[in-house]
């Protein structure tokens, strides 16, 4: 391979030494890994885009309550495994604010962000019956997800949702929800990786099969208000965040403070489950655990035996965040939107030299511009073109690990530096030169 920015020999015996049998399913983790390692041995910058971390400053509202706490000596004392009030109270506040749903304080859970959230979450699903061990993933989705019910040593199916949206959902979700295997179904929205949002009509399919079926809904709202195509900014006032809420009792919500605030180093965030939810007991619960709700088991045991507790000057960290932005002092909205200047200016210049978006169209409307993309190349896979843009110092990674049926790779924006722009255009550049294809 010609013109390699990073040396090829080098970059292949670094591949080859993690045993991968198919680059392109390495998980992100080992992609950073690898990345990082060909940087330091090669001495050559990466621009990297394989990992969905915040790329802005952290809310200063935050900083400043969390540090106001660890003064007053916080770190010294087991935080209350229910969360401390201030937090349920603001959490609660936040979601009547921003999504239009009324959540109880009670059955809003401090959680050490969505990873751990998700978790319980599942763990405490799986066991409610029996005969249901089985998450339905409506894909693409985060990849980690998988591997957690992996660990658990419980079932998923999964089908990507990209060929069945609108009306078609419905149809789709029959065939697995009649198999009365599935205890609860999961997405994100704005989705990762494609970015496309579901609609109030595909929102509403799935509350309605999830009462039909007794199915709970683990909706992943990980880019909370990030679809830059409506203002969603402005609290107790419409458009506000879409929500399966609206259908069905039979929901949890995961809030993080990660992107949206910026907060990712800090492991906060939020489980909030339906009021209906937290006070329904199940059978496969009373005979594990002896009784209790939804909502106790979820909080008493599962994230009791996971953490005992989440860190407690984190909570008054987002305690604060939640009732700045609530009261409007704090527009988290027009910060993150930085994601949808890079994103628009990346995009560009992947099309200028032969990429095309892979998810490009979110049902008749184009694909907004945010937090992630997807790209291929003419006549590659996934996987070849994860591995070969790692020889130019780009590091991807592939949408076969999402659960997505496309060939391509998700690309994340929020890494990128304001030098890097060019350098991605020349690397492109040599990419789309040693490859044959031209611009049309």
């Amino acid at each position: 391979m010609k013109n390699t920015p990073v040396d090829y020999k080098i970059a292949k015996e670094v591949i080859k030494s993690y045993g991968l049998k198919d680059f392109g399913k390495a998980t992100i983790r080992e992609v950073v890994a690898i990345s990082s390692q060909l940087e330091e041995q090669t001495n050559t910058e990466f621009i990297h885009m394989e990992m969905g971390v915040p790329g802005l400053k952290p809310a200063k509202t935050g900083i400043d309550a969390e540090i106001e706490a660890l003064k007053n000596g916080v770190a010294s004392i087991y935080p209350n495994i229910n969360g401390i009030t201030e937090i349920k109270s603001e959490a609660s506040r936040f979601i009547k604010a921003f999504i239009n749903i009324d959540i109880n304080p009670e059955c809003c859970v401090p959680v050490t962000g969505s990873m751990q959230g998700t978790y319980a979450s599942f763990l405490t699903c799986g066991q409610c019956y029996s005969h249901k061990n089985t998450i339905l993933f409506i894909d693409p989705g985060f990849p980690v997800q998988k591997q957690q019910i992996t660990v658990m040593g419980y079932n998923y199916e999964s089908f990507d949702v990209y060929k069945f949206r609108g009306n078609q959902l419905g149809n789709k979700l029959e065939e697995y929800l009649s198999k009365g295997n599935i205890t609860a179904m999961i997405y994100s929205n704005p989705n990762n990786p494609a970015w496309f949002c579901l609609t109030e009509n595909e929102l509403r399919i799935i509350g309605e099969l999830a009462n039909k079926y007794d199915v709970i809904v683990i909706e992943d709202l990980a880019y909370f208000a990030m679809d830059f195509r409506k203002d969603l900014s402005k609290p107790f006032e419409p458009p506000f965040q879409p929500t399966v809420a609206h259908y069905t009792n039979n929901y949890i919500l995961q809030i993080s403070a990660s992107k949206a605030f910026s907060y990712a180093g800090q492991r906060i965030g939020i489980t909030a489950i339906s009021n209906t939810l937290y006070q329904r007991s199940y059978p496969g619960l009373t005979t594990r655990y002896g009784g209790g709700t939804f909502g106790t088991v979820y909080i008493h045991r599962v994230l009791y035996a996971l953490s005992s507790g989440t860190s407690h000057s984190a909570q008054y960290a987002l305690a604060a965040m939640f009732k700045a932005a609530s009261d409007g002092t704090y527009d988290f909205i027009s910060e993150v939107k930085e994601y949808e200047k890079r994103a628009k200016r990346i995009k560009k210049i992947f099309l200028n030299y032969g990429f095309k978006i892979v998810y490009d169209h979110d049902l008749d409307d184009p694909i907004a511009d945010g937090f992630y993309f997807t790209i291929s190349y003419p006549g590659m896979t996934g996987s070849e073109l994860m591995e070969k843009l790692i020889f130019y110092g780009i590091s991807a990674i592939s949408l076969g690990t999402t659960g997505s049926d496309q060939e391509g790779l998700r690309a994340c924006t929020s890494f990128i530096k304001d030098h890097q722009y060019n350098l991605l255009e020349e690397r492109l550049k040599i990419f789309n030169e040693n490859h044959k294809f031209h611009i049309q």
